[in-house]
């Protein structure tokens, strides 16, 4: 299995701020591509965008853009227009987690919710994916979870999000066979990032973290692959627990995972 080499690509990213979006970049410029690093904090993507551009040559911009923002897939590709950048790869990393019960949560908070894990991933991917399709040798990485496997309880919108996000990138990946564009769900487990600043510490569940270099480095392997799969789960006991969930029904598999939640203190 040979590397894919990128240069001579541009690689949007979402939430490229931190964690897994960060990630992505770092590895994706250690491979030649120019990134758009893309998130709500200016001053951490110049910082990130100033890190790449010394370390390894290539292009980094920054754009500040709140993505849960009503027009903001069309403010952004009228930025990048305005700076003359062809995008050929895509990472949807964007995301975040509400934790609690629902009758419990804040609706503006959801609305925000839906809006940055489906409503501009989805945007985004119908925006790019004919230019990605065009250039012919790019990616499409829509970045899931575990949570898309089965219902989560204390979680219950973004578990149904992600699993939005698992369904409707696996069509793509069907859609885009033959074009040249390798589309991918990936679906990480608990990784340690700023995810639970925002979602709480018992987000996990009381399951052990990934960290986010091996997340993306399971997830560029993958996409290394003559023929990349559908979706990428990451590390071998969140793949053994999906397995577990099919054979175990879904009664039985949102009482575990509830269970689960309950003990870590989720919710609360």
């Amino acid at each position: 299995m040979t590397p894919v080499d990128y240069h001579g690509q541009t690689t949007l990213i979402t939430g490229a701020s931190a964690g897994i979006g960060a990630e992505f970049a770092r590895q994706l410029a250690t491979r030649g591509s120019d990134v758009v690093l893309v998130a709500r904090r200016l001053d951490r993507l110049e910082q990130l965008a100033d890190e790449l551009a010394t370390a390894y040559g290539i292009n980094a911009t920054p754009i500040a853009m709140d993505l849960a923002a009503p027009g903001v897939v069309a403010a952004l590709d009228a930025a990048l227009t305005e700076r003359g950048l062809t995008v050929t790869s895509l990472i949807n990393n964007a995301g975040f987690a509400t934790n609690t019960t629902f009758h419990q949560e804040n609706p503006q908070r959801l609305e925000a919710e839906i809006a940055v894990n489906v409503t501009s991933l989805v945007a985004l991917s119908r925006l790019f994916i004919e230019r990605l399709r065009a250039h012919g040798r790019g990616v499409l990485v829509n970045v899931a979870s575990m949570a898309a496997y089965q219902a989560t309880p204390t979680m219950a919108v973004y578990g149904a999000t992600k699993a939005f996000v698992l369904s409707f990138t696996e069509a793509l990946w069907y859609e885009s066979r033959g074009t040249g564009l390798r589309v991918v769900a990936l679906s990480p487990g608990a990784t340690e990032t700023e995810f639970f600043d925002v979602a709480g510490a018992q987000a996990d569940g009381g399951t052990g973290r990934m960290r986010p270099e091996e997340v993306v480095t399971i997830a560029l392997k993958a996409l290394d692959r003559r023929t990349p799969p559908p979706s990428v789960i990451t590390g071998t006991r969140n793949r053994l627990m999906a397995h577990a969930g099919r054979l175990a029904g879904r009664r039985r598999m949102t009482m575990t995972i509830g269970s689960m939640m309950d003990r870590a203190g989720a919710g609360r």
